[in-house]
């Protein structure tokens, strides 16, 4: 019944009933299944929403081999009850590992398990509420782009067939450090495009992922505690079945250098976030009770009874650091090709071997051994990045419900 109302309201969301992607996916059965049948795949970060919808993707296109990465071993013990639970066709031999790509392990264990012809890295730091100290942004450089260089020196030696990095819209002319990170990390692998094939994806908020907003409603509402949104934010949505079938298609259709993005509108798709509380709300039979206040939102809801008409929330203005109120896939000076697919455009890169990205990296080494501030960071990304514009407002997401 949870699954039943959660895929409602991302249907309400969304505005669809089937798949983004299903034309794509269809008219391309015939090459996913040539580029994926008995093939050996490495996923990294399979057991978050986007990697573990990935391989349920692929699965239907019987690959051989499947070896899953992550430090979530929790995760990785639900994908593996998932994919056996349900209705595939033949399964691979599937095996996990419970770490992280950038110990040192990891590299012993590709060694013992190559070749890999499809590898697939969805292991990042993704929330912008992650970049409220030094240490925590540190953190994000380590994961998001210079763990991702030495994974990128790994497999030049070892080249697979296919390799996808996942990457945010928040890429996009980014105002937060992650959105930065990520478009550093888009700035690295595309450095090695001409040694194997690399492609991206930036793509729209994946609706009830693990750790998103949209999920802690579920949490919320089960602990009989309010529910906040921002009320001034609107964002791209796509389920998390559409999220892993968009990566699918980058990574198995995609040429090197090139950056898939969802054909969504501006003025039909972008979305109040907000949205989604109402329809969560409204399939489970509450009007919104509003709040001004914490205080005010935890008195009521001690009062409250399920069987109540309406629920405490509270729609709040978007004040904290970081937080770009729109979403944008592409900037003006991409050049777009908007033909090949049916749902999916291609930005087209011409990044390679730079003495920028070379510096950048050997700059971005330093600073990691190094205790500095956040303005230090800043200031460094910001000399990468052109035009990068950080909102620093003193607030954190941590500091709200």
């Amino acid at each position: 019944m949870k699954q039943e109302l959660i895929d409602k309201v991302i249907s309400r969301l969304t505005g669809r009933t089937e798949s983004f992607f299903s034309i794509d996916i269809e008219k391309n059965t015939q090459k996913l299944s040539q580029e994926i049948k008995g093939k050996s795949v490495l996923v990294i970060g399979g057991a978050g929403t986007i990697g573990s919808n990935y391989i349920k993707s692929l699965l239907y296109f019987l690959p051989k081999k499947l070896t899953i990465v992550d430090i979530n071993e929790n995760g990785l013990a639900e994908i593996i009850r998932d994919i056996r639970s349900s209705n595939y066709s033949q399964l691979p031999e599937i095996i996990t590992y419970p770490l992280s790509f950038g110990n040192p392990i990891f590299k012993r264990l590709f060694l013992a398990h190559k070749p890999f012809d499809i590898v697939a890295n969805f292991a990042a730091h993704k929330h912008v509420r992650s970049e409220k100290d030094p240490f925590s942004i540190q953190a994000m450089f380590e994961n998001n782009f210079i763990m991702a260089q030495q994974l990128l020196e790994l497999l030049k030696k070892n080249p697979p067939a296919h390799f996808f990095c996942v990457s945010t819209d928040k890429a996009t002319n980014p105002v937060n450090v992650m959105g930065a990170t990520k478009k550093l990390m888009e700035d690295v692998i595309f450095s090695y495009q001409n040694d194997f094939k690399i492609t991206t994806a930036r793509f729209a908020n994946v609706a009830f992922s693990n750790g998103s907003l949209l999920e802690s409603f579920t949490h919320r509402f089960a602990k009989h505690q309010p529910l906040v949104s921002p009320k001034d934010v609107k964002r791209f949505f796509v389920s998390p079945i559409e999220a892993g079938e968009l990566c699918l298609l980058a990574c198995i259709l995609g040429k090197s250098g090139e950056i898939f993005i969802p054909k969504l509108s501006p003025e039909h798709d972008l979305k109040p976030i907000s949205n989604a509380l109402k329809f969560y709300l409204d399939e489970l039979g509450y009007q919104l009770d509003e709040c001004n206040s914490d205080e005010e939102a935890l008195g009521k809801v001690a009062n409250h009874k399920y069987q109540d008409k309406t629920y405490p929330v509270m729609l709040l203005p978007s004040d904290t650091s970081g937080e770009k109120l729109f979403e944008e896939f592409y900037t003006e000076n991409d050049k777009i090709d908007s033909d090949r697919l049916n749902a999916l455009a291609v930005i087209q890169t011409f990044v390679g071997k730079t003495k920028r990205i070379e510096d950048m990296m050997e700059e971005a080494t330093e600073l990691y051994q190094k205790n500095i501030s956040k303005a230090e960071l800043v200031q460094f990304l910001s000399k990468y990045i052109d035009g990068f514009s950080h909102i620093e407002t003193g607030k954190n997401l941590d500091q709200k419900m």
